[in-house]
């Protein structure tokens, strides 16, 4: 039992964060507390660490996690992958088995198509699968508008192996644009196509349905719903923006103007001014890089930068689930009134995430992501953007 507790992210999680806001000192050095935590002992968590202790796990393994080598980590991997008939690639390589198994095994994070291998290699669940695209990569669960995701989802559900998967990919790339009577009810949003991928039963019907996904050109493969989660959120946060320009004469000195804003008046560059605002930046306004902060190795670079804010709204990357959860704790940052006490606030933002998140099949917050952690802390505090800001200046300090 204290080996499992042990190997358990989310519980070690919960004891950093308990062990900074149930401290006497939380509400008069909250930053100091949450900045300690987060450099102390909580750390990113490789996409290698998930694997081997899903490994260890399924294998049900004896000796204690940490004294497991990783030579009997790769050996497990080979020896599923031949029981289960899965190359060690999707695409013709030349590279073995044993080499790629250690590079999963020790690397920070993969590409997405390695979980899908896995999948077969290992013969995951489509809840594993989930788990290792949402927690492992922090990215969205299986891509109900991706044909290759689709038929690897058939595949995982039906409990098929990699054969399968090869015979029915085979399928979809012989089936000509046009060619089949597509009737099935779908819609560019995450849910519409989530819907309508749950409802295939049959071969056939996974056919007709990823032949859609192939020959509907304007047929997105950005979140759909994640996007208009995102943009709803923004709108939300630039009138709090504008209402706080309006409450502040320094800041209507610093833009020359004395009128009243309004939403229209609301650019990236103030929502970076305003979430980001303790980060140093350069002689050009720019952001100083994040590898400079000390808390850079935890967070990943998740910062909210206009830069990132204009490639989103131009649809040229993809909404994350931290665009979502900063977003969203800003505007709850903005809204103390709102709520009876501190745990009513707190309840309410991971409720109110929760289903943002839920909603664009990207996982529940994840309590073992530092920078989710982190938020959870500063909406703790007395005032949650303050200290957010605080932590972040710390980060910079020499």
């Amino acid at each position: 039992m204290d080996e499992n507790r042990s190997m358990d992210f989310t519980n070690k999680a919960w004891d950093v964060l308990y062990g900074a806001v149930d401290s006497n000192y939380f509400r008069d050095r909250d930053a100091n507390l949450i900045y300690s935590a987060l450099r102390e002992r909580m750390k990113f968590i490789p996409f290698g660490e998930y694997l081997k202790r899903y490994i260890y796990r399924q294998a049900c393994l004896e000796e204690p996690f940490k004294e497991v080598p990783l030579k009997e980590y790769q050996q497990i991997i080979k020896g599923a992958f031949s029981d289960n008939n899965t190359p060690q690639s999707f695409d013709p390589t030349t590279a073995k088995l044993s080499a790629l198994s250690k590079k999963w095994l020790t690397q920070q994070t993969v590409r997405r198509k390695v979980v899908f291998l896995l999948g077969f290699g290992l013969g995951m669940s489509v809840d594993d699968v989930n788990g290792f695209l949402t927690k492992g990569l922090r990215e969205q669960g299986i891509n109900a508008k991706n044909p290759f995701e689709v038929i690897c989802w058939y595949c995982y559900k039906n409990g098929f192996g990699y054969p399968t998967f090869e015979k029915l990919w085979r399928i979809y790339n012989e089936t000509p644009p046009n060619s089949l009577d597509v009737k099935l009810l779908y819609s560019d949003l995450t849910i519409g196509a989530r819907n309508a991928m749950n409802s295939i039963n049959s071969e056939a019907a996974l056919i007709t349905f990823v032949s859609k996904l192939k020959t509907d050109n304007n047929c997105p493969q950005h979140s759909v719903t994640a996007k208009k989660c995102f943009d709803e959120l923004y709108t939300r946060a630039r009138e709090i923006v504008a209402g706080i320009y309006n409450n502040d004469e320094t800041e209507k000195h610093r833009k020359g103007q004395q009128r009243v804003y309004t939403i229209d008046d609301i650019t990236e560059s103030d929502l970076e001014h305003i979430i980001s605002s303790a980060i140093p930046v350069d002689r050009h306004g720019n952001l100083t890089p994040s590898k400079v902060s000390k808390l850079n190795a935890q967070f990943a670079g998740k910062r909210f930068s206009r830069q990132h804010i204009s490639e989103v709204l131009a649809g040229n990357t993809e909404v994350t689930r931290f665009d979502l959860i900063t977003l969203n704790f800003f505007i709850y940052s903005q809204t103390l009134d709102e709520y009876a006490n501190i745990k009513a606030r707190y309840i309410s933002f991971v409720e109110s995430t929760n289903k943002i998140l839920e909603s664009c099949f990207l996982g529940e917050l994840y309590i073992s992501n530092p920078y989710e952690c982190f938020v959870l802390m500063c909406i703790l505090s007395v005032d949650p953007l303050g200290t957010y800001a605080d932590v972040w200046e710390m980060s910079y300090e020499e």
